[in-house]
């Protein structure tokens, strides 16, 4: 039994340590960022462009504050791939069918890992760096 648990926990750490090199970091985000949200979010993330519907695109470097101080991960990545479409309308918030394509990487949601598209996570990882308290 010792031999499997000798065995088995440097495994699992290695596993664990490459999850974390897989995740994309907040600079690949903010290029993602770049190419997909400033129209609306404005270069840093404020909420400064003017929606179709006459809506400002909401504050997003303000997420977490809106959320008790939690950077809310699951709503966010929902909000950005079109599943939390009941609460927006489709002209103030587009679809972005492209972050959902590419490599799949682990990413920690609600205490579970969940393969998510590296476009995707990386938009979240910039988002949540953007957070002001």
């Amino acid at each position: 039994m010792r031999i499997i648990a000798f065995v088995a926990f440097p495994a699992l750490a290695l596993t664990l340590s490459c999850a974390a090199d897989l995740m994309p970091t907040a600079q690949e985000g903010a290029q993602v960022y770049a190419d997909n949200c400033t129209a609306c979010h404005g270069p840093r993330g404020a909420g400064t462009g003017r929606l179709t519907s006459g809506q400002t695109a909401p504050d997003l470097t303000r997420i977490a504050d809106r959320n008790g101080g939690e950077f809310p991960r699951a709503r966010v990545l929902s909000q950005i791939d079109g599943y939390g479409h009941g609460k927006v309308a489709r002209d103030a918030m587009p679809e972005f069918g492209l972050l959902l394509q590419g490599e799949s990487v682990p990413v920690e949601v609600d205490g579970v890992m969940t393969p998510t598209p590296r476009p995707l996570a990386a938009l979240m990882v910039f988002l949540g760096s953007i957070q002001k308290g």
